[in-house]
């Protein structure tokens, strides 16, 4: 057969694979590559040259950058900052979030910047008595408008930028994008703060978002937390070594319990030895002269609700389940587990049971205090269920915290990489990447789960398709087919033919797997038809963006789906205008900065 035809072939089957939705996107980019191999359109190393290419390293390396964004609390500084700020109208919000994320996705992501912002956003729309049916679409829109304010903001936009540099055009600039990007956001926050009372629907939440942004105040409220303890560790000098236990507490001070230097609550009949810790009580006059009689070390554990949180440590309620080795151990406020661990307060069968601790049962909760690094080890402790998500309490409660800073500035020097285009994007990326874990912003397990695997596959997968179809002949030949519809009418009527099969297919197909299908077709139909590639190019770029008739377009509109409470036909209403405005937008813009011929 052919190579062309096989290539189409392929091509139809990965479409109907796609549309099918019976298998993960990221098998059947991997079938489609051996498809390509086993029919011997493409050799092995061209099938398979599609997870090392460039634009697959610069993908997942942006992932890692966004994720020390978000991670150190840089995105929730900037939506709190903003929506303090925006008053409490519906359209003051609606146009603040919208902006927000409009900027944040060019180089987070859209799909990123709606998952930090989504639950704030649904957060301050309750709060202010608004339904988040009225902000959640407008935030994925406006997601998908940032995502061309920068090359950073979308896979989509790498993969037209190297099509235009293979093209012998070069390569768009890093914020070139925004020529579109910026009119495009601005009528995608009119049209939705104008007809979004009439074309969204008015309805509650459909799933819950916890609000975590006052945690530490509702751990508070909830547990009978101590004004504040003190450990006094006993010296290996001090009077009390080898004594029992005080019969009573010292003058002025409360005796919570003892902890031995192994770490367990004191027994009846223990004998006091160097290195057990005394937790007590009281003013802190009197600990400090009770401290210097007895040559006790003096460690202070402060739990006021401002404290409880905070860049370096945080604090995560857990459960005791079933089998744990801490079922029938005795616990009391004051106790350091797992070298740095604080037990502050302690439930006992759903009752708080303040300074006297207790013995430990199935289903008795602890209130616990430590480094983060610590804290979000305990997800993974089976001796003990988390309550909330640390990662995610951090995210929420603790506005730019530890690493920020270094964060900002990597992403800093990243951008002024690509904009002055000293080195290659996918050098930048990964540089970028690297200096995050090196600077210990994220750790490397960590810098691994935030890369979208299946987008990195996805690509990698269908990059050879890509090159398939351009070297094949098929590209020529659907180009051709293409021209034969468009006719010598006009280029703007290539233009609105390459925008609409675009966004059709971008709304049941990921918008990069569109994109690698598309763009050597319109590169081969802009070829014959004798139009610059550029213009062509931004089309795609648009029209691939503009995914807003259904909620399997993309998984930012997917992910607002429950929490704004939204069915499959809520989407088209707002997204049918909104999409009709960029067309007329990108006809309008791109021949004109992008000249035709």
């Amino acid at each position: 057969m052919d190579p062309a035809v096989t290539s189409l072939v392929v091509l139809a089957g990965a479409v109907a694979l796609f549309l099918w939705n019976r298998l993960p996107v990221g098998v059947v980019a991997v079938l489609t590559a051996l498809s390509l191999y086993a029919t011997g359109v493409l050799g092995a190393g061209q099938a398979l040259a599609g997870f090392g290419d460039p634009i697959v390293i610069f993908v997942a390396s942006l992932f890692v950058v966004s994720e020390a964004l978000d991670a150190t609390g840089v995105t929730t500084w900037a939506g709190q900052a903003l929506t303090d700020r925006a008053g409490t109208g519906r359209r003051e919000l609606l146009v603040t979030i919208m902006v927000l994320a409009g900027v944040l996705t060019a180089v987070v992501s859209p799909n990123g910047s709606v998952a930090a912002l989504l639950p704030m956003v649904v957060v301050v729309a309750v709060r202010n008595g608004h339904s988040p049916s009225q902000l959640a679409m407008p935030l994925a829109f406006a997601a998908h408008a940032g995502s061309l304010l920068a090359l950073s903001g979308s896979p989509v936009n790498i993969i037209v930028s190297d099509a235009a540099a293979q093209e012998g055009a070069g390569p768009f600039g890093f914020f070139e994008f925004a020529i579109l990007g910026v009119p495009l956001l601005a009528v995608t926050i009119a049209l939705s703060a104008l007809l979004g009372p009439r074309l969204l629907p008015a309805t509650a939440a459909g799933s819950s978002l916890a609000d975590l942004s006052r945690h530490a105040r509702t751990l508070s409220g909830h547990y009978a937390l101590q004004d504040g303890f003190y450990r006094l560790t006993v010296r290996a000098g001090s009077s009390l070594v080898g004594t029992p236990l005080p019969g009573g507490d010292p003058p002025g001070l409360s005796v919570l319990g003892v902890q031995t230097a192994r770490g367990a609550a004191h027994p009846a009949e223990h004998i006091i030895d160097a290195g057990d810790a005394i937790i007590v009580t009281g003013p802190a006059e009197a600990v400090i002269a009770f401290a210097g009689a007895r040559q006790l070390d003096v460690g202070l554990r402060p739990v006021t609700a401002d404290a409880l949180l905070t860049r370096e440590a945080g604090v995560v309620e857990v459960v005791v389940p079933p089998r744990s080795p801490l079922v029938g151990e005795r616990v009391f406020p004051g106790m350091v587990r797992l070298g740095e661990v604080v037990i502050l307060a302690v439930r006992h069968r759903g009752l708080d049971r303040g300074p006297r601790g207790a013995v430990l049962g199935e289903g008795d909760s602890l209130l616990l205090h430590g480094p983060w690094a610590v804290i979000d080890s305990l997800v993974d402790d089976r001796d003990v269920l988390v309550v909330d998500a640390p990662d995610r309490v951090r995210r929420q409660a603790v506005p730019l915290g530890a690493k920020a800073i270094e964060a900002l500035a990597v992403l800093a020097a990243m951008v002024v990489l690509l904009v002055t285009g000293a080195v290659p994007p996918a050098v930048a990326g990964l540089g970028a990447a690297a200096a995050i874990v090196a600077l210990r912003v994220v750790t490397p397990q960590h810098a691994y789960r935030a890369v979208s695997w299946q987008t990195v596959v996805l690509l990698g997968g269908l990059i050879p398709l890509s090159t398939a179809i351009s070297t094949s002949g098929a590209a020529d030949l659907l180009a051709g087919a293409l021209l034969g519809v468009v006719g010598n009418l006009s280029p703007y009527l290539l233009l609105l033919v390459v925008f609409a099969v675009t966004a059709a297919l971008g709304q049941v197909v990921s918008n990069t797997a569109t994109a690698l299908i598309v763009v050597p077709i319109a590169v081969a139909a802009a070829v014959e038809g004798r139009i610059a590639v550029e213009p062509v190019l931004m089309t795609v770029a648009v029209a691939g963006a503009a995914s807003f008739l259904t909620p399997i377009a993309t998984p930012a509109n997917m992910m607002v789906m429950g929490p704004g409470g939204y069915r499959f036909g809520d989407y088209w209403r707002l997204g049918a205008v909104v999409l009709v405005a960029w067309l007329a937008i990108a006809l309008l813009v791109i021949p004109v900065v992008w000249p035709l011929r």
